[in-house]
Protein backbone atom coordinates (compact mmCIF):
# COMPACT_ATOMS: atom_id res chain seq x y z
CA UNK A 1 0.00 0.00 0.00
CA UNK A 2 1.53 3.14 -0.77
CA UNK A 3 1.74 5.89 1.50
CA UNK A 4 1.32 9.32 0.85
CA UNK A 5 2.10 12.58 3.89
CA UNK A 6 2.51 16.64 3.21
CA UNK A 7 1.42 19.63 4.27
CA UNK A 8 -1.42 21.34 2.58
CA UNK A 9 -1.87 25.45 3.19
CA UNK A 10 -5.44 26.94 3.64
CA UNK A 11 -5.22 30.27 2.38
CA UNK A 12 -7.20 33.62 1.42
CA UNK A 13 -8.71 36.54 3.25
CA UNK A 14 -9.86 37.03 6.49
CA UNK A 15 -13.15 35.41 7.09
CA UNK A 16 -13.48 33.21 4.37
CA UNK A 17 -14.04 30.34 6.69
CA UNK A 18 -10.65 28.88 6.82
CA UNK A 19 -10.52 27.68 10.17
CA UNK A 20 -13.77 26.17 10.38
CA UNK A 21 -12.77 23.85 7.38
CA UNK A 22 -9.82 23.36 9.34
CA UNK A 23 -11.34 22.00 12.19
CA UNK A 24 -13.74 19.82 10.08
CA UNK A 25 -11.34 18.29 7.59
CA UNK A 26 -9.03 17.21 10.62
CA UNK A 27 -12.21 16.12 12.87
CA UNK A 28 -11.21 18.10 15.89
CA UNK A 29 -11.38 21.28 17.33
CA UNK A 30 -7.38 22.77 16.46
CA UNK A 31 -8.05 26.32 15.17
CA UNK A 32 -10.67 28.73 17.04
CA UNK A 33 -13.30 30.45 15.25
CA UNK A 34 -15.23 33.31 15.02
CA UNK A 35 -17.21 36.07 12.88
CA UNK A 36 -13.96 38.63 13.27
CA UNK A 37 -11.82 38.82 10.86
CA UNK A 38 -7.76 37.72 11.86
CA UNK A 39 -9.40 35.59 14.49
CA UNK A 40 -6.73 33.13 13.63
CA UNK A 41 -2.95 34.59 14.68
CA UNK A 42 -0.66 31.80 14.06
CA UNK A 43 0.35 28.94 11.99
CA UNK A 44 -2.26 26.19 13.19
CA UNK A 45 -1.38 22.84 11.91
CA UNK A 46 -3.68 20.01 12.08
CA UNK A 47 -3.28 16.51 11.53
CA UNK A 48 -5.61 14.04 9.69
CA UNK A 49 -4.12 10.26 9.79
CA UNK A 50 -5.81 7.28 7.69
CA UNK A 51 -4.85 3.97 6.36
CA UNK A 52 -2.77 5.49 3.75
CA UNK A 53 -2.38 8.61 4.17
CA UNK A 54 -0.96 11.85 6.98
CA UNK A 55 -2.68 15.08 5.71
CA UNK A 56 -1.69 18.09 7.59
CA UNK A 57 -3.66 21.13 7.12
CA UNK A 58 -1.77 24.31 7.55
CA UNK A 59 -4.53 27.14 8.85
CA UNK A 60 -2.99 30.27 8.01
CA UNK A 61 -4.08 33.83 9.37
CA UNK A 62 -5.40 35.98 6.63
CA UNK A 63 -3.48 38.16 4.24
CA UNK A 64 -4.28 41.30 4.92
CA UNK A 65 -3.28 45.42 3.97
CA UNK A 66 -1.18 45.52 7.95
CA UNK A 67 -1.24 48.32 9.88
CA UNK A 68 0.47 47.22 12.76
CA UNK A 69 3.87 45.28 13.75
CA UNK A 70 1.61 42.50 14.47
CA UNK A 71 -0.17 42.61 11.14
CA UNK A 72 3.25 42.63 9.05
CA UNK A 73 4.47 39.79 11.05
CA UNK A 74 1.15 37.34 10.68
CA UNK A 75 1.93 38.39 6.89
CA UNK A 76 4.74 37.37 7.15
CA UNK A 77 4.25 33.77 8.59
CA UNK A 78 1.63 33.49 5.94
CA UNK A 79 4.45 34.11 3.42
CA UNK A 80 6.32 31.58 4.76
CA UNK A 81 3.66 28.92 5.04
CA UNK A 82 3.04 28.83 1.46
CA UNK A 83 6.26 28.59 0.46
CA UNK A 84 7.07 25.04 2.20
CA UNK A 85 3.60 23.24 1.47
CA UNK A 86 3.09 20.72 -0.86
CA UNK A 87 -0.77 22.04 -1.70
CA UNK A 88 -2.21 25.54 -1.43
CA UNK A 89 -6.36 25.52 -0.72
CA UNK A 90 -6.92 29.04 -1.91
CA UNK A 91 -10.42 29.91 -0.05
CA UNK A 92 -12.90 31.70 -1.73
CA UNK A 93 -16.30 32.08 -0.30
CA UNK A 94 -19.75 31.18 -1.43
CA UNK A 95 -21.78 34.24 -0.61
CA UNK A 96 -19.71 36.61 -1.35
CA UNK A 97 -18.20 38.25 -5.06
CA UNK A 98 -14.60 37.78 -5.69
CA UNK A 99 -13.27 40.97 -4.88
CA UNK A 100 -9.72 42.61 -4.97
CA UNK A 101 -8.51 40.93 -1.17
CA UNK A 102 -9.07 37.35 -3.31
CA UNK A 103 -7.41 38.10 -6.47
CA UNK A 104 -4.46 39.74 -4.86
CA UNK A 105 -4.21 36.74 -2.52
CA UNK A 106 -4.67 34.42 -6.00
CA UNK A 107 -2.26 35.94 -7.58
CA UNK A 108 0.50 35.96 -4.61
CA UNK A 109 0.02 32.04 -4.49
CA UNK A 110 0.26 31.56 -8.35
CA UNK A 111 3.78 33.41 -8.25
CA UNK A 112 4.92 30.38 -6.42
CA UNK A 113 5.13 28.58 -9.54
CA UNK A 114 4.65 24.97 -9.65
CA UNK A 115 2.56 24.31 -6.22
CA UNK A 116 -0.50 22.56 -7.23
CA UNK A 117 -3.57 24.93 -6.48
CA UNK A 118 -7.07 23.65 -5.16
CA UNK A 119 -9.85 26.39 -4.92
CA UNK A 120 -12.55 25.60 -1.84
CA UNK A 121 -15.66 27.33 -2.33
CA UNK A 122 -16.79 27.86 0.94
CA UNK A 123 -19.80 28.33 2.84
CA UNK A 124 -21.63 26.80 0.60
CA UNK A 125 -24.28 25.99 2.55
CA UNK A 126 -25.26 29.56 2.65
CA UNK A 127 -25.91 30.26 -1.04
CA UNK A 128 -28.80 28.04 -3.28
CA UNK A 129 -27.76 26.07 -6.49
CA UNK A 130 -27.84 28.95 -8.51
CA UNK A 131 -25.71 31.43 -7.01
CA UNK A 132 -23.13 28.37 -5.93
CA UNK A 133 -23.09 28.15 -10.02
CA UNK A 134 -22.66 31.47 -10.58
CA UNK A 135 -19.66 31.48 -8.35
CA UNK A 136 -17.90 28.84 -10.03
CA UNK A 137 -18.31 30.38 -12.98
CA UNK A 138 -16.84 33.51 -11.74
CA UNK A 139 -13.85 30.98 -10.60
CA UNK A 140 -13.33 29.66 -14.03
CA UNK A 141 -13.33 33.36 -15.24
CA UNK A 142 -10.81 34.23 -12.68
CA UNK A 143 -8.24 31.41 -13.56
CA UNK A 144 -8.45 33.13 -17.11
CA UNK A 145 -8.13 36.66 -16.17
CA UNK A 146 -4.99 35.06 -14.22
CA UNK A 147 -3.68 33.07 -16.87
CA UNK A 148 -3.54 29.92 -14.62
CA UNK A 149 -5.29 26.83 -14.46
CA UNK A 150 -6.86 25.53 -10.94
CA UNK A 151 -5.98 21.93 -10.30
CA UNK A 152 -8.83 21.22 -8.83
CA UNK A 153 -12.40 23.07 -7.94
CA UNK A 154 -14.61 21.91 -5.02
CA UNK A 155 -17.64 24.13 -3.65
CA UNK A 156 -17.49 22.83 0.27
CA UNK A 157 -19.75 22.88 3.52
CA UNK A 158 -18.04 22.73 6.86
CA UNK A 159 -21.37 23.65 8.35
CA UNK A 160 -23.13 20.36 6.95
CA UNK A 161 -20.13 18.39 5.67
CA UNK A 162 -20.61 18.86 2.26
CA UNK A 163 -17.79 17.29 -0.10
CA UNK A 164 -15.82 17.37 2.51
CA UNK A 165 -14.53 13.93 1.92
CA UNK A 166 -14.41 14.79 -1.20
CA UNK A 167 -11.96 17.45 -0.49
CA UNK A 168 -9.76 15.20 1.72
CA UNK A 169 -9.38 12.57 -1.20
CA UNK A 170 -8.33 15.37 -3.71
CA UNK A 171 -5.74 16.86 -1.35
CA UNK A 172 -4.44 13.26 -0.58
CA UNK A 173 -4.06 12.58 -4.23
CA UNK A 174 -2.02 16.03 -4.42
CA UNK A 175 0.48 14.67 -1.94
CA UNK A 176 3.99 13.20 -2.36
CA UNK A 177 4.52 9.85 -1.28
CA UNK A 178 6.48 9.90 2.21
CA UNK A 179 6.15 8.40 5.65
CA UNK A 180 4.08 9.32 8.65
CA UNK A 181 5.35 12.81 9.85
CA UNK A 182 3.84 12.81 13.27
CA UNK A 183 2.54 9.92 15.78
CA UNK A 184 -1.04 8.84 14.13
CA UNK A 185 -2.86 9.72 17.34
CA UNK A 186 -2.11 13.61 17.50
CA UNK A 187 -4.46 15.74 15.87
CA UNK A 188 -2.20 18.55 16.33
CA UNK A 189 1.05 19.96 17.10
CA UNK A 190 0.03 22.86 18.96
CA UNK A 191 1.48 23.06 22.49
CA UNK A 192 -1.26 22.84 25.29
CA UNK A 193 -0.82 26.35 26.48
CA UNK A 194 -1.10 28.29 23.51
CA UNK A 195 -4.26 25.58 22.77
CA UNK A 196 -5.75 26.98 26.27
CA UNK A 197 -5.27 30.45 25.51
CA UNK A 198 -6.05 30.62 22.32
CA UNK A 199 -9.70 28.99 23.77
CA UNK A 200 -9.82 31.92 26.76
CA UNK A 201 -9.04 34.36 23.62
CA UNK A 202 -11.94 32.64 21.21
CA UNK A 203 -14.70 32.91 24.63
CA UNK A 204 -13.96 36.50 24.99
CA UNK A 205 -14.08 37.38 21.10
CA UNK A 206 -17.68 36.43 21.22
CA UNK A 207 -19.81 39.51 21.07
CA UNK A 208 -17.47 42.23 21.35
CA UNK A 209 -17.29 45.09 19.08
CA UNK A 210 -15.11 47.54 17.23
CA UNK A 211 -11.55 47.27 17.34
CA UNK A 212 -11.58 45.05 20.68
CA UNK A 213 -10.94 42.03 19.32
CA UNK A 214 -7.96 42.78 17.86
CA UNK A 215 -6.59 44.14 21.16
CA UNK A 216 -6.78 41.00 23.24
CA UNK A 217 -3.85 38.90 23.53
CA UNK A 218 -3.75 35.65 26.03
CA UNK A 219 -0.61 34.57 27.88
CA UNK A 220 -1.04 31.42 30.21
CA UNK A 221 1.70 31.87 33.51
CA UNK A 222 0.49 28.35 35.14
CA UNK A 223 -0.73 25.06 34.56
CA UNK A 224 -0.44 22.12 36.32
CA UNK A 225 -2.61 19.41 38.58
CA UNK A 226 -3.46 20.79 41.90
CA UNK A 227 -1.19 18.58 44.12
CA UNK A 228 -2.79 16.97 47.40
CA UNK A 229 -6.14 15.92 45.50
CA UNK A 230 -7.51 12.22 45.32
CA UNK A 231 -7.16 10.16 42.39
CA UNK A 232 -10.97 10.49 41.89
CA UNK A 233 -10.92 14.03 41.95
CA UNK A 234 -8.62 15.34 39.92
CA UNK A 235 -7.89 19.38 39.07
CA UNK A 236 -6.66 21.54 36.71
CA UNK A 237 -5.31 24.65 37.94
CA UNK A 238 -4.65 27.42 35.18
CA UNK A 239 -3.57 30.83 35.65
CA UNK A 240 -4.26 33.28 32.29
CA UNK A 241 -3.07 36.89 31.76
CA UNK A 242 -5.62 38.56 29.22
CA UNK A 243 -3.98 41.87 27.86
CA UNK A 244 -6.03 44.71 26.46
CA UNK A 245 -4.32 47.97 24.69
CA UNK A 246 -6.66 50.53 26.82
CA UNK A 247 -7.81 51.20 30.20
CA UNK A 248 -11.56 51.51 28.42
CA UNK A 249 -10.95 47.99 26.85
CA UNK A 250 -10.17 46.89 29.96
CA UNK A 251 -13.56 48.14 31.96
CA UNK A 252 -15.16 46.39 28.88
CA UNK A 253 -13.61 42.91 29.43
CA UNK A 254 -13.88 42.95 32.72
CA UNK A 255 -17.86 44.22 32.53
CA UNK A 256 -19.98 45.44 35.50
CA UNK A 257 -19.28 43.71 38.86
CA UNK A 258 -16.66 41.04 36.55
CA UNK A 259 -19.67 39.58 34.95
CA UNK A 260 -18.66 40.00 31.53
CA UNK A 261 -14.83 38.18 32.36
CA UNK A 262 -16.95 35.49 34.54
CA UNK A 263 -18.99 34.47 31.47
CA UNK A 264 -16.12 34.14 29.53
CA UNK A 265 -13.92 31.98 31.85
CA UNK A 266 -17.16 29.58 32.45
CA UNK A 267 -17.48 29.07 28.77
CA UNK A 268 -13.84 29.18 28.10
CA UNK A 269 -13.56 26.15 31.36
CA UNK A 270 -15.94 24.16 29.49
CA UNK A 271 -13.85 24.07 26.51
CA UNK A 272 -10.41 23.26 28.12
CA UNK A 273 -12.09 20.80 29.73
CA UNK A 274 -12.97 18.90 26.94
CA UNK A 275 -9.36 19.24 25.79
CA UNK A 276 -7.34 18.63 28.93
CA UNK A 277 -9.86 15.71 30.39
CA UNK A 278 -10.17 16.94 33.53
CA UNK A 279 -11.86 19.98 35.47
CA UNK A 280 -10.14 23.12 35.33
CA UNK A 281 -9.94 25.90 37.74
CA UNK A 282 -9.86 29.00 35.84
CA UNK A 283 -8.41 32.16 37.01
CA UNK A 284 -7.92 34.92 34.47
CA UNK A 285 -6.33 38.75 35.15
CA UNK A 286 -6.65 41.44 33.32
CA UNK A 287 -3.75 44.01 32.63
CA UNK A 288 -2.63 46.98 30.53
CA UNK A 289 0.19 46.54 27.83
CA UNK A 290 -0.32 49.87 25.79
CA UNK A 291 -0.44 49.24 22.01
CA UNK A 292 0.94 45.99 22.66
CA UNK A 293 0.77 45.32 18.43
CA UNK A 294 3.04 48.09 17.55
CA UNK A 295 5.46 47.04 20.09
CA UNK A 296 8.46 44.69 19.24
CA UNK A 297 9.29 43.74 23.04
CA UNK A 298 5.59 43.70 23.93
CA UNK A 299 5.27 41.29 20.65
CA UNK A 300 7.97 38.82 21.90
CA UNK A 301 6.74 39.10 25.30
CA UNK A 302 3.02 37.03 24.41
CA UNK A 303 4.56 35.30 21.87
CA UNK A 304 4.69 36.57 18.17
Amino acid sequence: MTLRSGFVSIVGRPNAGKSTLTNRLIGHKVAITSDRPQTTRRLIRGILTTDDAQLIIVDTPGLHRPRTLLGERLNASVREAWSSVDVIGLCLPANEEIGPGDRFIAKQVIALGRTPIVVIVTKADRVNKDQLAQRLSEVGELAEELGCTWTQVVPVSAVSGMNVEVLTEQLVALLPEGPLLYPDAEFSDEPLEITVAELIREAMLEGVEDELPHSIAVVIEEMGMREGRPPDRPLMDIRAQLFVERDSQKAIVIGKGGARLKQVGTRARKEIEVIVGTPVYLDIHVKLAKDWQKDPKKLRRLGF
